[in-house]
């Protein structure tokens, strides 16, 4: 029998077969979200140690402690908001690439910071470059990813978010315990390099330009897209890419959903290691795993949500049910008098308040068109961002108002129940 054939057999064998790139490039995504939280989120750890809060002078102020999360939070909204347009043009790929040297250059100086002033200033840098950051991964799933499978898809990248806080809380505890505060900066640097090389070198903005898509995967994406009625025409101006949203009252409940969910998201974790620490009476080092357990629990939930957005095709009953068990966790954790069980609600509150936030994402991309949805997105996440950066300042308020770190989180829990009120209108609209 003559074998001559074989290879070319093999390689038409393979063509029958659909590639699979898209799952590449949301594994992409994945470690890219990943990295960018954990320069975000080293913050909150630094927050509950002495010798940090000391060499900042901000030891015993509250206030100050809050500003460190709302600097980068108002930056990271108002890039959002500004930047996020350049997107249509510069496309997500090279977008991002910027974004990430960007928020190189801030941790350099967070580093090196001498003063607090001059770690605000990174902050605000870093905030900036992660802020114009974000909306592109949205764009990249539009792009890559048919509508029924999105769920999934943005389910994926949005793990990363949980999972690098789970990571961060004891690691960079170990490391500020046994080290020095400034080696998490030159750490989440190094980290910094991988995505930025994916991105560079394995990626493209869309399916059609990249080499490693045959034309079966290719065609079933545009088939996905083409139903959705996808424009793909020429870039458009500002304000065409502005008007399919920006008079769409159901996009705009969706921002004020999200609003409340950032503003709780960033107030918990801009607290809760110090929340621990501090309110709870939890060691240095039991304070650093303890606080992971929340993120831990956020990656399971955040699974769950994906596979049941798609299951059941619908997003807004998600963004209701989870925002009314959010919010009742918070309250029952800050009530409570038992440490441990304190630590298992608010790791409760965080699983169920971020759990749909894929969902909002997955609505979004229902509602706006793909030549919009770079600015929509970056309106939503920068809008929602801005008044979050407000989260950790007032929080601090009332603890020093008060004197008690319960009454802080007790403010939280209003905004949970106010958004599952916005969330039940969009399930009334069959959303």
């Amino acid at each position: 029998m003559s074998t001559e054939n074989i290879p070319t057999k093999i390689a038409s064998n393979a063509e029958l077969q659909p590639t699979r790139r898209r799952f590449f490039i949301v594994a992409v995504l994945f470690i890219g979200i990943m990295v960018a939280y954990l320069d975000r989120v080293n913050v909150t750890v630094l927050a509950a140690n002495d010798n940090f809060l000391l060499d900042m002078g901000i030891k015993g102020q509250p206030v100050q402690i809050g500003m460190m999360m709302s600097a980068f939070l108002a930056a990271y909204g108002l890039a959002n908001v500004t930047l996020s347009p350049l997107g249509d043009y510069l496309g997500p790929r090279k977008a991002m690439v910027f974004c990430i040297v960007l928020w190189t250059i801030s941790l350099f100086i967070g580093g090196f910071a001498i003063s607090f002033s001059m770690f605000i200033i990174a902050r605000i840098l870093l905030g900036i470059g992660e802020g114009f950051y974000y909306p592109m991964q949205s764009l990249f799933i539009k792009n890559w990813f048919p509508p029924q499978e999105r769920g999934r898809a943005n389910a994926t990248w949005i793990i990363g978010q949980s999972l690098a806080p789970a990571i961060a809380m004891p690691v960079f505890t170990y490391i500020i315990g046994s080290y020095s505060w400034r080696d998490t900066f030159f750490i989440c640097i190094a980290l910094g390099l991988i995505p930025l090389y994916l991105l560079w070198f394995h990626t493209k903005d869309t399916p059609r330009e990249s080499e490693k898509v045959n034309a079966l995967e290719l065609e079933y994406i545009e088939e996905g897209l083409a139903k959705e009625n996808a424009p793909a025409g020429d870039k458009q101006s500002f304000l065409q890419r502005v008007k399919p949203f920006a008079l769409n009252y159901r996009y705009w409940l969706l921002v004020f959903w999200y609003v409340c969910l950032q503003f709780m998201f960033w107030g918990l974790v801009s607290w809760l290691p110090t929340y621990l620490k501090s309110a709870r009476n939890f060691s240095w080092t039991e304070m650093g795993w303890m606080a992971s357990l929340p993120f831990i629990l956020t990656v399971m939930t955040k699974a769950v949500n994906g596979w049941l957005n798609d299951r059941i095709g619908r997003s807004a009953p998600l963004l209701c049910v989870t925002m009314l068990l959010g919010a009742s966790s918070i309250y029952l954790a800050a009530t409570v008098p038992g440490k441990y069980l304190s630590a298992i609600l608010l790791s409760c509150a965080f699983g169920f308040t971020s759990m749909a936030t894929s969902s909002a994402w997955t609505l979004l991309q229902g509602l706006v068109p793909a030549k919009s949805l770079s600015t929509a997105a970056g309106t939503m996440n920068g809008l929602a961002t801005g008044f979050s950066s407000l989260s950790p300042v007032v929080i601090g308020f009332f603890i020093s108002l008060s004197g008690s770190y319960s009454t802080g989180l007790l403010c939280l829990v209003g905004v949970g129940f106010l958004a599952a009120v916005i969330a039940a209108v969009l399930v009334a609209h069959k959303y």
